[in-house]
């Protein structure tokens, strides 16, 4: 059985954020928490089901959107780091790791 990552690794990240990146990141789960919100609106209204699963993989996308833009800034950051600094092999089977988990 593969090794789980653990939900708080304590690491921070290499470089810090910008304030546009948190809101861009913000601003997306903020949408899909209104999405959400939405889906339980239309279940209890007894709305049809298609319509409530339509609703469900739209948010299933945005949610990956929101991932794969983590990812891709954790690689291009933080992987790409400890790569230079001769630690490259954990940063990339914890990459390798987290994008198994990611694609469940």
């Amino acid at each position: 059985m593969a090794e789980k990552l653990p939900e708080n690794s304590g690491k921070k990240p290499v470089k810090k954020r910008s304030e546009d990146e948190k809101n861009q990141v913000i601003n997306r789960l903020k949408r899909i928490e209104g999405q959400v919100r939405g889906i339980q609106s239309m279940v209890e209204e007894d709305r049809y089901c298609v319509d409530i699963l339509v609703q469900i993989s739209a948010i299933d996308s945005a949610l990956q959107k929101v991932g794969y833009s983590l990812m891709e800034r954790h690689a291009k950051h933080c992987v790409s780091d400890a790569v230079r600094s001769g630690n490259g092999e954990e940063a990339m089977d914890e990459l390798i790791k987290v994008m198994k988990q990611f694609s469940k």
